[in-house]
């Protein structure tokens, strides 16, 4: 066993080793040595700060819980870098161009330099990557106590509390040491990236170490592998289409929005080509992190003692087979993923935290701002320092506060929510230049309220943040306001109805405030620069230089970019102006250029508003551009009105070519349900009519034939009474005069009463059904006659129209919310797809008549009688053969 001194000495070598791989390749930068640390390999390893403990820890243990859940956190990143790479290219030259140094400062730009939106972000971004630094303090702590277990006399139990505590402490000052040792006028940090690509390595060789060990040290290869995983209970798990499709989107919107990811795909980086080795290798670097999960879940949950964590499975395997070392590379990969996250969020949060909220207040509170005596540098770094600690801080507080015991993959999902509250306003900025400040405020605002309302808050219910009533009965007694059931949405899983309201209401927030505000010149100009960045032209913005003296800009932009940098800076231009002496003028061109320089340390909002001071504040004139900006408006809106109204009536046209072509078909099956109809009544009353003459017209039949003649009359008697039963069925289901008999039955029994009658011994065309006894014992509220009524109908169509050599029908059964879904999936050809539409209509016949042998209304019946019993039945297409979903409320 690794003793507990030689694991913290072996974490003191390693953050040591990394801090040196940080320092030379600072060193180099300084040198102008560039070239391989901005290199695509650099760039496309710094992306893996997305893997963090919840990827390397929490993966597996959310594999154990719900078998390929995981696979969803790693798809949607895979999937903007392949599928988005022409949004990614944007931000990145938007980021060059404009000097972006965190997402808020993108925001911020974007509309107008307003520094509200950036504190905004800034204020979401931290609430919201809180529970994501608890997750790795969680994570951390958790790995440090597996190693404590079973010590030898002389070391306690670990204190998590405390364990967590000094964690905490030692990621606040690693940080400060990594992050802020100097200002960076272009706000990248060479030797961070350096050392989490270093990281990247770390990281993954650990996890596939471990996964090597499992799939061939433990088991006997993949094939061994792949019969444990058929015997294992994670084989029994069941996707959830709602939350699958839920998690890809959420993964992929955090990806974009999460602001160290932010920090190392834009800020960090130098060449936007450095996306075309990022876009395959990236998804690359994903699959392999996933590829021995499932085997570790596996194998974890058969050897591991029952109760074990399966978030620790990756530390504790090793450990339980004796493999001292092994263990110890897989804590230094988890270390790894958690450290490395830790350390960018908390840069980029400074960052944000700094530039937009502590640098406006000092420049506010010391007027006339810019221009005083000071030291602005320090003020900047010191804000930096103080705001990491703060940020660490509060999650360490989050984890003491929700107690720490939630998987970890549950909290990184609360974290992702909130992060992802930018993306309606970042995509908003980035492609649509009607967007406004007010809009986006207001968007952003009530996805945050939404969040923390929904999610956030309940996560730490536990501390009484919530109370138990407002969780039941909702905010006020109003059940429509229940945190996890908004709006009368109960049974939809926690994470994905926090997802859908708060993005829903986000994006309509947005689109509709936006509709009725008008953007201000400057965000009209930027929004300009945002939406064209790849056609649009750098060039002034339009600085006046009234009052601009050149000695006071030097002054401000020595305390903040530091003397010896902005002294070359003011002497560049000055040379390049033709002037003799160190001072150039002040013309729009270079206040444009200095604005960018001063932006990369202080932020864009920041660095405008003290140039503005300076300038005495004429950024833009609003007379001169408003006749314009108007005019151009007021043509842009025409143009864009007509092509909403040409495509709302391309649309238009398109549907009622759809419903006459649905009609004109309706119109064909009409005719033939009455020829059917007709063919129907004749037959069997010609039966009746033809042997009920012979029986009475010859009198010298025999016994056995009087018997045969009455049995035909009896049995076309029972085929005509069934035909006018259901043409009366379905006209009194239609018109709501059905009296329901609702009374507590068993799903076992009612689907036992349907098989038995739908295959009747007598019939010549076998089936076999596969049930699930298991899944069948549910007990409901409903018409048990009526519900058996249309499983007869979906078994009687199965027998009747499965083409299968073998015919097989599979009824499975899964209870979703209030709800429980029968699905009848027969192995035959299914329903053309062309007309899908009509299988539930009533004069819709899919198939040859005499093959059929009825009516054709059965699927009509049963859709009436879903609809009066609160349910529904649909096709479900695309799953091999036909398939029927009937959904049942538990209670009516």
């Amino acid at each position: 066993m690794v003793s507990f001194n030689i694991l913290i000495a072996v974490c003191f070598a390693y953050v040591a080793f990394l801090f040196g791989i940080a320092f030379y390749a600072d060193r180099q930068a300084a040198r102008g040595r560039l070239k391989f640390l901005r290199s695509p390999l650099v760039y496309t390893l710094s992306l893996s700060i997305y893997c963090t403990a919840w990827t390397f820890y929490g993966a597996v243990g959310n594999a154990a819980r719900t078998g390929l859940e995981f696979v969803t956190i790693y798809l949607g990143p895979s999937l903007v870098m392949v599928g988005w790479w022409w949004l990614l290219r944007r931000l990145v030259r938007i980021g060059r161009a404009q000097r972006i140094t965190s997402i808020a400062d993108l925001i911020s730009s974007r509309f107008g330099k307003s520094n509200l939106l950036g504190v905004l972000v800034t204020l979401l971004a931290v609430v919201g990557t809180t529970p994501y630094i608890a997750l790795q303090l969680q994570s951390v702590t958790l790995s440090f106590s597996v190693f404590s277990r079973d010590m030898s006399a002389g070391f306690m139990q670990v204190d998590l509390a405390s364990t967590a505590f000094w964690v905490a402490v030692g990621l606040m000052l690693f940080t400060v040491l990594f992050g802020t040792r100097n200002l960076d006028a272009n706000e990248r940090h060479h030797g961070v990236v350096t050392a989490i690509a270093f990281e990247a390595i770390v990281k993954l060789v650990a996890l596939l170490s471990v996964g090597a060990f499992v799939v061939w040290g433990l088991a006997d290869g993949p094939a061994d592998i792949l019969t444990r995983m058929d015997a294992s209970p994670i084989a029994d798990w069941q996707i959830r289409p709602g939350r699958w499709a839920g998690l890809i989107f959420l993964s992929a919107a955090a990806f974009l929005c999460l602001p160290r990811m932010f920090q190392v795909m834009v800020v960090e980086s130098a060449d936007e080509r450095n996306l075309a080795m990022a876009g395959w290798a990236f998804p690359l670097y994903l699959m392999l992190m996933s590829l021995f999960v499932l085997p570790i879940a596996v194998m974890g949950l058969e050897l591991l003692p029952k109760g074990s964590n399966p978030d620790l499975f990756v530390l504790t395997l090793p450990l339980s087979q004796g493999w001292d070392g092994l263990a110890l590379l897989s804590f230094l990969g988890g270390f790894s993923s958690a450290t490395s996250m830790v350390i960018v969020a908390a840069i980029a949060l400074s960052t944000m935290v700094s530039n937009h909220i502590v640098m406006p207040v000092w420049v506010s509170l010391r007027a006339p701002g810019a221009t005083v005596s000071g030291d602005l540098r320090q003020v900047v770094l010191t804000a930096r320092r103080v705001s990491i600690m703060v940020v660490v801080g509060l999650g360490y507080l989050y984890y003491r506060i929700s107690g720490g015991g939630a998987a970890l993959a549950s909290i990184g999902l609360i974290s992702f929510v909130g992060v992802s509250q930018v993306l309606p306003v970042m995509l908003g900025g980035l492609f649509w230049r009607r967007a406004t400040k007010v809009a986006a405020a207001a968007g952003l605002i009530t996805g945050f309220a939404i969040w923390l309302y929904t999610l956030f808050l309940p996560s730490i219910g536990g501390a009484g943040v919530l109370s138990k009533s407002v969780m039941q009965d909702g905010l006020f007694g109003l059940s429509v306001l229940r945190p996890q059931a908004l709006f009368g949405t109960g049974g939809l899983d926690p994470v994905v109805h926090a997802i859908f309201w708060s993005m829903f209401l986000n994006s309509l927030v947005f689109f509709a405030v936006s509709l009725f505000t008008f953007p201000k010149p400057l965000e009209r100009l930027q929004g300009v620069q945002f939406v064209n960045v790849f056609e649009h032209s750098q060039g002034p913005r339009g600085w006046t230089t009234a009052g601009a003296g050149a000695e006071d800009l030097l002054v401000m932009s020595q305390r903040i970019l530091g003397a010896q940098q902005a002294q070359r800076l003011f002497e560049a231009e000055a040379r390049a102006q033709g002037k003799l002496d160190h001072l150039p003028d002040s013309s729009p061109a270079f206040l444009e250029r200095l604005e960018r320089e001063l932006a990369g340390s202080v932020g864009s909002a920041t660095a405008h508003a003290m140039i503005g001071q300076i300038a005495e504040g004429a950024s833009v004139s609003v007379q001169d551009l408003m006749a314009v900006a108007d005019e151009a408006a007021q043509i842009m809106e025409y143009s864009s009105q007509l092509e909403a109204k040409s495509a709302e009536l391309g649309h238009t046209a398109k549907q009622l070519s759809e419903a006459n072509e649905k009609l004109t078909r309706l119109s064909v099956q009409k005719d033939a349900f009455l020829s059917q109809i007709s063919h129907e009544l004749r037959t069997p009353m010609t039966s009746i009519r033809a042997f009920s003459e012979i029986l009475r017209d010859m009198d010298a039949l025999t016994p056995a034939d009087q018997t045969r003649y009455a049995s035909i009359i009896h049995d076309e008697t029972l085929r005509l009474t069934r035909l006018l039963d259901d043409l009366l069925d379905l006209s009194v289901l239609e018109n709501g005069q059905v009296a329901l008999n609702m009374e507590p039955v068993n799903l076992h029994d009612v689907l036992n009463r349907a098989v038995s009658a739908a295959l009747a011994p007598q019939d010549d065309v076998p089936i076999r059904i596969l049930r699930n006894i298991v899944q069948e014992d549910v007990d409901l509220i409903s018409d048990g006659d009526r519900l058996s009524q249309v499983f007869i109908n979906l078994i009687s169509n199965a027998r009747k129209y499965c083409t299968a050599s073998d015919p097989v029908l599979e009824v499975a059964i899964q209870k979703q919310g209030n709800d429980v879904w029968i699905d009848f999936t027969d192995n035959g050809d299914g329903i053309p797809s062309h007309q899908q539409p009509l299988v539930f209509e009533k004069f819709a016949r899919l198939t040859d008549h005499a093959r059929a042998g009825g009516a054709g209304l059965g699927l009509a019946i049963c859709r009436e009688i879903m609809n009066n019993l609160g349910g529904s039945v649909a096709y479900l297409p695309e799953q091999g053969g036909a398939a029927f979903r009937v959904v049942v409320p538990l209670k009516s």
